[in-house]
């Protein structure tokens, strides 16, 4: 089910071409065992890992911001299955699931947070500020919209070398607003570079609702004075997310330019760890909780086809839980950096 009411979505057009294919209950990729096992295993990692930096930050071992990517899983593990080596990927502040589906190590993730010598910046980038050439990941970036010009010069170096990567470029509902995401879908339009635009749609950006922040609230048509495609996706059915992948990944590979996707998903947290959200109700969370959470979807689904039991899931739990412990054991053990480190990686 899509998590928010629309209107109609299952034919949409833009200057460019028909959309004919609806991802936001209609459409969906049909996984296998090992497909939909593997989903569950990536978006538990994910979940669980921020429940810990939560605690973690609740403590005082996180200090400054921390943007946690409850809820989403399912928009970040979907894209990451269509992929192929070297394609590249840049997101904003909600970054940690990013990082995880990428394939960086949760022992790095957990330690940047903490501000720890083996955390993946050195414990000098903190949440917001991550990378990792190895997994072809661009960060983790704290100004709002800044990272979408980036991705698309990152799908100008694939058009320039001759490759078929493809540039994912994550940014929230809150960041398309900003000027320069437009600038970015001109370029991107006016020379095909294969750029995948991800608008992750959460409703609120930092904390106020998308019907009272955006006048053209149908993200997906945000590029149709570009020429440029777009499709609404179930961003809560990793599926439908899998499915959207896929055609825009092969768009974007066989030279058509840029393409939209806007993920319509739910953050179960405040903007930042420092939001009480206090802007919906605890119903309204809780509904989506019950009805849409994406764990749980693929969770019934391994039980109803017999893929998995019970004590099979509990076990891949603790699994998982026993990968977080362990970053976050190394995250408060690991020795800070030293002070010589304020010298390094600097630019003159």
């Amino acid at each position: 089910m899509a998590p928010r009411k629309t209107a109609s979505v299952s034919s949409r057009k833009t200057a460019a071409k028909p959309v004919k294919k609806d991802f936001n209950g209609g459409t969906f990729a049909d996984f296998s065992k090992d497909e939909d096992l593997n989903a569950y295993r990536e978006m538990l990692l994910i979940r669980r890992f921020e429940e810990k930096a939560g605690q973690l930050y609740g403590m005082g071992f996180i200090g400054g911001f921390c943007h946690l990517y409850i809820g989403q899983e399912a928009v970040v593990v979907g894209m990451q299955m269509a992929l192929k080596e070297g394609d590249q990927v840049i997101t904003g502040y909600r970054d940690h699931g990013h990082m995880l589906a990428c394939g960086m190590s949760a022992r790095g993730v957990m330690a940047e947070l903490t501000g720890r010598r083996g955390g993946l910046s050195k414990g000098k980038g903190g949440s917001m500020h991550m990378f990792s050439k190895e997994k072809h990941f661009y960060g983790g970036h704290g100004i709002v919209g800044a990272q979408v010009s980036l991705g698309t010069g990152l799908a100008f170096a694939n058009r320039y070398r001759g490759n078929d990567n493809v540039s994912l470029t994550y940014f929230g509902d809150g960041a398309a607003n900003q000027g320069q995401v437009y600038e970015s879908f001109n370029m991107a339009a006016l020379w095909k570079l294969p750029v995948i635009y991800i608008i992750e749609n959460n409703r609120y950006a930092m904390g106020t609702s998308v019907s009272r922040a955006s006048a053209q609230t149908d993200f997906s048509q945000r590029g149709a004075s570009f020429n440029i495609p777009g499709y609404q996706v179930d961003g809560m059915d990793v599926r439908a997310v899998k499915a959207a992948a896929d055609e825009a990944v092969e768009h974007c590979r066989t030279g058509k330019g840029p393409i939209i996707l806007e993920m319509l998903t739910y953050r179960y947290r405040g903007h930042s760890m420092s939001d009480p959200a206090k802007y919906r109700s605890k119903d309204e969370v809780q509904k989506m909780r019950s009805e849409h959470d994406p764990i749980e979807q693929v969770r019934a689904r391994l039980l109803e086809r017999k893929w998995a039991s019970e004590d099979e899931l509990k076990q891949i739990d603790k699994d998982v839980r026993d990968v977080v412990a362990d970053s976050a054991d190394f995250a408060q053990s690991d020795p800070e950096p030293d002070a010589s480190e304020l010298y390094t990686d600097i630019l003159i």
